[in-house]
């Protein structure tokens, strides 16, 4: 790679890497899909970061490729896509990252996240600037050499042993085939022995014939052999056990040694697949082929709280059942982080969490009985949202939350909710209202960022990433963080109306965090209330599984006590 980078004649290679970049120091994991999407590339992905950052100790680096034309996920329909996951730096992403950084531990950037679009946009960019000296810009060498060199230098700036690369969509997909191909050709300049593929495929298993059937799976493998890229693991995700024979069949196809064809089913949760996974071997087979020789330092102590925890959920002592509000919940990845936040805290005090999802638009269009729909609930949760479908009966449900004491939290959305149902039912503002719903109301509680007013179009432009939250002493939000300032995402345009502040406060509710410098509030509660909590920021994108966030642990020890 050297060589070709210090020739000054014209040759067909286009090679882009960060200055004192070297072949070998970086490894590469390369995660690819077959048969189906929604296989559990991004799951199986979030496993193999834990098991060798947590467990072993390498310095791991995920980077999620996404087919989209999109520059982000920003604009993405949850209906569609499932939750926009939002970054410290900004960056709203898939889905995926969210697990990568819940279960790795660590908090990931903008490099962590590569789309068509993105990367579309770079090349446009760069050629527009005269960055290609007068070539022809091709797919091949000029995208997938600005895919190599956005992995490369994603591996410099993070100093990364692994850099785990999970390409998205599916093997044949139109979308992704130059990401794989951008693959093929980084094994090739890396070397075979820096550079280790997995396929994570589907092993159907027909009602009416009752047996799993790898055919398709055989067929996926070939497609991305066609590609020119030989799978050095085969990962074999199916319902149930899949059985020797199966595995033989997909060994021959493959042309993978039988060790490396891994049995992965489904089990009851995320905390065993790691453990499962390394009594696989899954680990040292990863580890001897890359010739990385730290695999027997293992972190005991990481391990050790790991396997408790997969421990306490298979054994849980406690069980309570909180209802999730909202407009997507017949897509419950549009709240993942919700539903992972509640497994970690649950998982840490041995808490069943059973979730009961309610379409807050059956309620205020009077389809369903507000008290039918809140019996048996032990707490509730508002989670963010844009539009004016279902708010009525969001703030319906706010109202039953704080007039019968059950444990309240809401989250961006569900702080402005909040407000709003306070002012109205509490200080007597009856119109209280938000300005996103109704931009010609005369009680405007919840109104747009001043900052926001004059910004156009919807991509990337609201109050967003990572931001300090100054939390007052003497409150609840207080207690449960133990900290005065604390660091949490945001993804808005609206926000309490400061005019409003004194007359909310003089009827009681408490202002427990807000902006250091200016009056933006951003944690409210009521004392007087077992747990009525609400943040204008994300809460749920910054709870970790070794490391739960202090206000869903707050809110299930609330739900245990009713």
């Amino acid at each position: 790679m050297e060589e070709l980078s210090a020739r000054t004649d014209e040759h067909e290679f286009y090679l882009s890497a960060p200055k004192g970049y070297r072949v070998g120091k970086t490894k590469y994991v390369v995660i690819t899909g077959s048969v189906i999407s929604g296989v559990g590339k991004g799951t199986f992905s979030s496993c193999i970061g834990t098991i060798l950052s947590l467990f072993h100790g390498f310095r791991v680096s995920p980077i999620k490729f996404d087919g989209y034309l999109n520059c982000d996920a920003g604009t993405l329909n949850p209906f569609r896509h499932g939750e926009v996951f939002v970054l410290d730096d900004g960056t709203e992403c898939d889905l995926d990252l969210g697990s990568y950084e819940r279960m790795l531990n660590k908090n990931l950037s903008k490099d962590n996240y590569l789309t068509s679009g993105k990367i579309f946009k770079m090349i446009i960019d760069k050629e527009r600037a005269g960055g290609y000296l007068g070539r022809d810009v091709q797919f091949i060498p000029h995208v997938t050499g600005e895919i190599k060199g956005f992995l490369r230098n994603l591996a410099s700036k993070t100093d990364a042993d692994i850099v785990l690369v999970e390409v998205g969509g599916t093997v044949g997909d139109l979308e992704n085939s130059y990401f794989i191909e951008a693959m093929r050709e980084l094994s090739y300049e890396e070397g075979r022995e820096n550079v280790f593929f997995i396929n994570v495929t589907y092993i159907l298993e027909p009602r009416s014939l009752g047996e799993h059937k790898s055919k398709a799976a055989q067929l996926g493998v070939k497609s991305l052999m066609s590609l020119g890229v030989q799978p050095n693991m085969i990962i074999c995700r199916s319902e149930n056990p899949v059985n020797e024979k199966v595995r033989e069949k997909i060994s021959i196809f493959s042309n993978v040694p039988l060790s490396r064809v891994v049995n992965c089913y489904d089990v009851g949760n995320m905390y065993s697949i790691p453990l499962f996974l390394m009594e696989s071997g899954v680990d040292k087979e990863i580890i001897n082929s890359l010739n990385l020789k730290k695999w027997e330092k293992i972190d005991e102590i990481n391990l050790g709280k790991w396997k408790q925890l997969a421990k306490k959920t298979e054994n849980p002592v406690n069980e309570v059942t909180v209802g999730i509000t909202g407009k997507y919940t017949n897509v419950h990845d549009s709240y993942i982080s919700i539903i992972k936040a509640l497994e970690h805290s649950g998982s840490y005090s041995g808490t069943k969490v059973n979730i009961r999802w309610i379409e807050t638009t059956e309620i205020e269009n009077g389809e369903n009985d507000i008290n039918e729909v809140m019996k048996g609930l032990d707490g509730i949760i508002i989670p963010g949202g844009f539009g004016k479908r279902g708010i009525e009966g969001k703030i319906m449900c706010a109202k039953y939350a704080r007039e019968n004491n059950i444990p309240y939290l809401g989250l961006c959305l569900g702080f402005q909710i909040a407000l709003m149902e306070f002012a109205r039912n509490v200080c007597g503002i009856k119109d209280a209202d938000s300005t996103e719903m109704n931009p010609d109301t005369k009680s405007p509680v919840v109104d747009i960022l001043p900052e926001q007013k004059k910004i156009e179009g919807l991509g990337g432009n609201m109050r967003l990433g990572g931001k300090d939250v100054e939390v007052k002493k003497g409150t609840l939000a207080h207690k449960l963080y133990g900290k005065d300032m604390v660091r949490k995402r945001f993804r808005h345009r609206f926000e309490c109306n400061p005019e409003y502040i004194q007359t909310l406060e003089r009827n009681g509710l408490v202002f427990s965090g807000k902006h250091p410098k200016y009056p933006i509030m951003q944690i409210l509660e009521i004392p007087k209330h077992p747990f009525f909590l609400a943040t204008q920021y994300h809460a749920e994108f910054t709870s970790k599984t070794l490391h739960p966030e202090p206000l869903f642990s707050g809110f299930l020890k609330a739900c245990m006590k009713k």
